[in-house]
């Protein structure tokens, strides 16, 4: 049985991760901050929680991490782990560059001293590309680089080192370039959710309004679930590389916000406002990306495009909505602590 670990299990990706991986025969460790714990949510909601082996670590503690990797003995690293949020780098740039970009070195540098032959997966984003997305046509591997936030500077830096651990020291590391991917369990944070989040309770009368920043910018939405997939088939390629995951359709934020209320049979402009507030110091107007490269060498190809992501995310979000009416709980309201024999630490192997 493969052993894997996943860094920000209790994520978006950290989660459906974990539930493919378990699907396929794999023994699941994860990592998690211990002020995440609430973040386990996730987790119960695919039916995983009770299945992966939790250890709490800390991404700016070099000892922490080595821990990690002594505990788990593994076959397959997934570096997910990050301070994630655009907007929020531009607020806290410091902590995004020693969590999102050198925590990478140090999993390297663990890797390279205690297990050589694990294969590597690191996160990196199309946030990197910034303005080069002003180009007409998809963004491909080879594409220059020109990030416009802290969050995308500090992913940038977690690219180059993966690539000079892998041609320098011989790891097997590979670079997932994943444009925009989205779900029902995508952070509020996040405009894709927020939007499906409040056109929901729009519909149901719960709220009057919904309030946005830039209007204008585009990305490439693709549905979260079928991007982890792509994950685990780049490290099991006979040699390491680097990939663009994609839809290669660009939609701006306008239309996202039209498409979600069409879904719930509203007129958008009835009800959209847009706040100076919410808009960043520097935004990437445009981002679309050329995913024929992981079609040709991983047999990858989106299976779920715009229009079909923002009726997922809007449809679930209702009827979340509609079930706390009737008194249910949110599963993020829900006590799910793990148990202690899930959670793995030093102490517990002595």
């Amino acid at each position: 049985m493969k052993r894997a670990l996943i860094t920000g299990v209790t994520g978006q990706d950290g989660a459906y991760l974990a539930s493919s991986l378990l699907n396929k025969g794999y023994e699941v460790y994860g990592t998690y901050r211990r002020i995440s714990t609430p973040n386990f949510w996730r987790l119960e909601y695919l039916n995983v929680f009770n299945k992966i082996n939790l250890i709490p670590a800390d991404l700016g503690d070099t000892g922490s991490l080595f821990e990690t990797l002594k505990i788990s003995e593994l076959d397959e690293i997934y570096h997910l782990a990050a301070q994630s949020f655009v907007e929020a780098s531009f607020e806290t740039p410091v902590a995004t560059g020693d969590v999102t970009g050198l925590s990478v070195t140090r999993i390297l540098e663990a890797i390279r001293q205690l297990c050589p032959d694990a294969r590597f997966y690191f996160a990196a984003t199309s946030e990197m590309y910034g303005k080069s997305g002003k180009t007409n046509r998809p963004l491909r591997e080879e594409d220059f680089f020109h990030p416009m936030s802290p969050y995308a500077a500090a992913k940038l830096y977690g690219y180059w080192i993966t690539k000079i651990y892998r041609d320098g020291y011989g790891i097997f590391a590979v670079n997932g370039i994943l444009f925009n991917h989205e779900s029902p369990i995508r952070g509020l944070e996040f405009v894709t959710r927020k939007v499906a989040n409040e056109v929901a309770k729009i519909s149901l009368e719960l709220s009057e309004e919904l309030r946005l920043g830039n209007l204008n910018a585009k990305r490439d939405w693709g549905y979260a679930p079928e991007y982890v997939e792509s994950m685990w088939r780049m490290l099991q390629q006979k040699e390491p590389d680097d990939y663009v995951i994609a839809t290669s359709e660009a939609h701006s934020v306008r239309e996202l916000v039209q498409k979600a209320f069409d879904v719930a049979e509203l007129d958008w402009q009835e009800y959209v406002k847009v706040d100076k507030r919410f808009l960043r110091p520097l935004d990437v107007p445009s981002l679309r990306g050329d995913y024929s490269k992981a079609k040709r060498k991983l047999g990858w190809s989106p299976k779920t495009k715009f229009n079909g992501l923002v009726e997922i995310m809007v449809k679930e979000e209702i009827n979340r909505w509609k079930r706390w009416i009737d008194g249910e709980r949110f599963p993020w309201d829900a006590p799910n602590y793990p148990s202690e024999n899930r959670i793995l630490t030093r102490a517990s192997r002595m």
